[in-house]
Parts: structure tokens; C-alpha cells; sequence
């Protein structure tokens, strides 16, 4: 396979990996050995959106990042729909085609629902997990709501993402605290995946799907318990409070009671663009605690600057 578009090699320097899919292909990163990680994406990204947490923790796991069919490099099967429930059945064959065995599933935005999906139908496969700015249960608040209806409603949302690639072209930017790092190269990257508008769809049908799936969602929800003594690590960016206030994380820490939780106060929605060294150290606390370590108690850290921490 050839990979559809050209993205800066110093920023994305991976070997790319294929696995068939019906008659589509995932496209995938698989780097490092030792401790499976599976790394999950939302909207409009993909496996670029952990590059850096990559680079930094290939020497110490295996990380796996793939692309869900219609983002990224791969190539949706004929008829795929681009829905959640898809994208979730594309994760767990990806994990099942790789035999990968205890694994820890890092999620955000659609990649809560999608990643957790597979958890609470898989919680003996899953050692621990890592958790940014995402949700698993039908939306309830106001601004999510009011999300779903404008960027996946019909006109003007379907116009916005299929003519105009808003997703990619607007909103991820908007949702990287540090616009220092909102590069050209980084734009590129995002918006090269929908260079047309039959390709951007799928970025139309995941605002959709805020609301459409609903029973879907609920059904995670209903299964979430299973969750409560998996080891986690929640790590939530603070300037996301739109979609994602801290009320939304404090649900988080209800559910996940084995959880450590940092709350970053220089960090918006795409927490991995913003501060990639705290997922990375994330990453690496959940796997400590899952190695024969003992048990902590639930702690929250509140990060208010780059380098100055307050435990409560």
C-alpha cells in the first residue's frame, strides 16, 4: 500500500502497517515491544495525533495507533457508514487480527466510546487505561447537544464538513491551547486526509452521531461498572470546558475508581497537541501501577502552570 498524501517525515517518521479490512485497508503504527498500548483517535484526527507520544515511549512498549476507516491513511470497506459502532467493530478486529493481549486503551474525543466499547465487552483483555477530554453515555449537556445540531445537522453542518473540511481546517486549531504549535505542517496533516467532499463525510457523521447514537452510547454506559477497578489514568485539559466542562470529569472519576486524574490548565481539547509529554507520562504511571505495584489511592492533581503542581 501507498500512502495517500505526504506528511512531514521528522514530524510522523513511522513504517506504515496495513491490515486488509472487508475491501478496505487500516492503516496503522506499530512501534516499540513490551506492554501493548493501543492509542485512539477522535475527529477529525488520526495516528499523527500521537506522534510525539510515540517518539517518546517506543524504546519502553509497543504502541499501536491506528486509523479508523475514512481518517487517517486508511480506506473505508464499499458500504462502511463511518458510524461509531463502525469504527468500534474496526478497533476490536484490529486488536483481535494482532492477538494483542493485555492492553492498555488510550482514548479521547470518539475515542472514549469507541476504545471503551471494546473495553466493557473485553474488561479481562484491558490492564489499564488512559483517558483525555472524552464520554461514553448519551449526551445530556446543553453545548454537546447544540455541537451535534449545528456541526452534524442537515444543511448547513453537512455543508460546513463536506465543502468546507471545518473540522479539519478550523476546529482543530481552535482546539490547541498552544497555537505556537499550530504549524503549517500540523495543518496540513489534518486536512490532507479529506481533500474532497465525498472524503470529508466522515467528519460530518461523527457530530452526527452525538445524537444518532444514542442507544449505542447508553449501552456503554450500562456496562461502564465493569470499568471500576481497572487502574486509570484521567488527564484532562481544562480549556475544553465547552464540550468537555470538569463536571464531566469528575463523572469520569465516579466510574474509573482506580483512577489518577490530572487536570491541565494549558490544555484544551486535543490534550496529545498540547501537552503529548503528560500523556506520555500517563501512559507511563498505568503501566507501573499494573506491574505488581500496589494500589494508591485516588489522587487529583491540578497542573496550574507548565511546572508548578497542587495535590488535593
Amino acid at each position: 500500500m501507498q500512502r495517500p498524501f505526504e506528511v512531514d517525515n521528522s514530524e510522523y517518521p513511522f513504517q506504515d502497517h496495513w491490515l486488509p479490512y472487508r475491501d478496505g485497508m487500516i492503516h496503522y503504527i506499530d512501534e516499540g515491544e513490551g506492554p501493548v498500548v493501543v492509542l485512539l483517535h477522535g475527529n477529525p484526527t488520526w495516528s499523527y495525533l500521537y506522534r510525539n507520544v510515540i517518539k517518546e515511549l517506543s524504546g519502553q512498549c509497543r504502541l499501536i495507533a491506528p486509523d479508523y476507516p475514512g481518517f487517517g491513511m486508511s480506506k473505508a470497506p464499499t458500504g462502511y457508514g463511518y458510524t461509531p459502532q463502525e469504527h468500534a467493530e474496526a478497533v476490536t478486529a484490529l486488536i483481535e487480527q494482532l492477538d494483542l493481549q493485555h492492553v492498555v486503551l488510550v482514548v479521547q474525543d470518539w475515542g472514549g466510546p469507541v476504545g471503551l466499547h471494546y473495553a466493557v465487552h473485553h474488561p479481562d483483555n484491558v490492564r489499564g487505561i488512559v483517558l483525555m477530554n472524552t464520554w461514553a453515555w448519551p449526551a445530556k449537556i446543553l453545548p454537546m447537544k447544540l455541537f451535534s445540531m449545528t456541526m452534524g445537522g442537515w444543511p448547513l453542518g453537512y455543508w460546513l464538513q463536506t465543502r468546507r473540511n471545518f473540522f479539519a481546517h478550523t476546529i482543530v486549531p481552535g482546539g490547541i491551547h498552544h497555537k505556537e504549535k499550530v504549524t503549517a505542517a500540523l495543518r496540513k496533516a489534518y486536512t490532507d486526509p479529506f481533500p474532497t467532499p465525498a472524503l470529508r463525510k466522515p467528519t460530518w457523521v461523527f457530530p452526527r452521531s452525538i445524537r444518532k447514537a444514542g442507544p449505542w452510547l447508553a449501552e456503554i454506559e450500562s456496562r461502564l461498572p465493569l470499568l471500576a477497578e481497572i487502574p486509570a489514568q484521567i488527564l484532562w485539559g481544562l480549556k475544553d470546558s465547552a464540550g468537555f466542562p470538569v463536571e464531566e470529569m469528575q463523572r469520569w472519576q465516579g466510574i474509573l475508581r482506580m483512577h489518577e486524574t490530572e487536570a491541565l490548565s494549558d490544555a484544551s481539547h486535543y490534550v496529545q497537541e498540547d501537552r503529548p509529554d503528560r500523556v506520555a507520562t500517563s501512559i507511563r504511571r498505568v503501566l507501573e501501577r499494573t506491574n505488581g505495584a500496589a494500589k494508591r489511592p485516588n489522587t487529583i492533581k491540578f497542573t496550574e502552570t507548565k511546572s508548578r503542581r497542587i495535590s488535593i
